[in-house]
């Protein structure tokens, strides 16, 4: 798929399909067809948006409703946000430590999270869609996070997400000095039934593969990047406990304490192809100061 010619023009994404469709003699058949065929158009969607007039053709163009007004449904709460990456499709912004992804009902009357200033930005700057995440970070992980801006979006990335087609490198530190023959960790991770926030490696859990990349050893620590070939949850501070190496500063996973006071995990790349043009976009987040300073105390160590 390669789309390169598109515009917006309000509520309405335009496109110029070729005479695959304007040839056609029963145009609106046709533009189905291509919609199915070059974009991967969800069928749920396609049929959502025929039920409501929202496919046009006019003249050599082909008029998509996709940028319909929706209600935010997080109430918006501001809160500085680090925006990384923006389109009419796509947000991607920074997660910093401490804050949570989005309300949970355990603190949401006190406490912002990512979800509650996304919709704060929205709604400073006209963007009249839901906030909707296609991924997740814990509360004390940094990185990036990607919001989709509208269905056709969502649909495409909660897609490419299923098909592990969205790919997130972290960096980490983690306690001792990681041996070089580490460089993949597969196994199976459950919930710990002798502790409700925490996941322990169990025959019986989800597949859990995590590739790991030494960068620095150090006396007392070591720097890796790791690539997840899964999704689950703490999946890497499960991995690398079990491993023999819990990140500095992960309490739950028996990590040393140190003054950086979360576990050492930042997002530092995430890549993910374009729901509509097909683009490779790879979007990175530089290390925040209380990971430098980490690294810097290591290195000196």
């Amino acid at each position: 798929m390669s789309i390169r010619s598109w515009k917006r023009r309000g509520q309405w994404l335009e496109l110029m399909p070729g005479k695959a469709v304007t040839g056609s003699e029963d145009r609106q058949a046709a533009a189905e067809q291509w919609l199915l065929s070059e974009l991967q158009f969800p069928e749920k969607l396609l049929r959502q948006l025929k039920a409501s007039q929202g496919i046009q053709l006019a003249g050599d163009r082909l008029r998509l409703a996709l940028f319909a007004v929706q209600a935010l449904d997080v109430e918006p709460r501001w809160a500085d946000l680090d925006v990384l990456y923006e389109d009419d499709f796509c947000l991607v912004v920074h997660k910093p430590a401490g804050m949570k992804l989005h309300p949970d009902g355990s603190r949401e009357d006190q406490a912002v999270t990512l979800d509650h200033a996304v919709a704060s930005y929205y709604e400073m700057n006209g963007i009249q869609t839901s906030v909707r995440h296609v991924h997740r970070l814990d509360e004390d992980t940094t990185g990036p996070v990607l919001y989709a801006k509208n269905t056709f979006a969502l649909a495409k990335l909660d897609e490419a997400m299923r098909h592990k087609a969205i790919d997130r490198q972290y960096a980490a530190i983690a306690g001792g000095q990681v041996s070089g023959d580490l460089r993949k960790i597969d196994a199976p991770i459950g919930k710990d039934r002798h502790h409700k926030q925490r996941r322990r490696v169990s025959e019986g859990g989800q597949d859990a593969v995590t590739h790991v990349e030494i960068v620095h050893v150090w006396d007392r620590a070591t720097l890796v990047r790791l690539k997840l070939e899964t999704g689950r949850t703490h999946q890497i501070r499960v991995h690398l406990s079990y491993a023999g190496h819990p990140l500095v500063g992960d309490k739950l996973y028996g990590g040393r304490s140190d003054q950086i006071g979360r576990q050492a995990l930042h997002g530092e790349v995430l890549r993910f192809t374009h729901p509509l043009t097909g683009a490779s976009i790879e979007v990175h987040d530089p290390w925040p100061a209380d990971f430098e300073q980490l690294a810097a105390r290591e290195s000196h160590n």
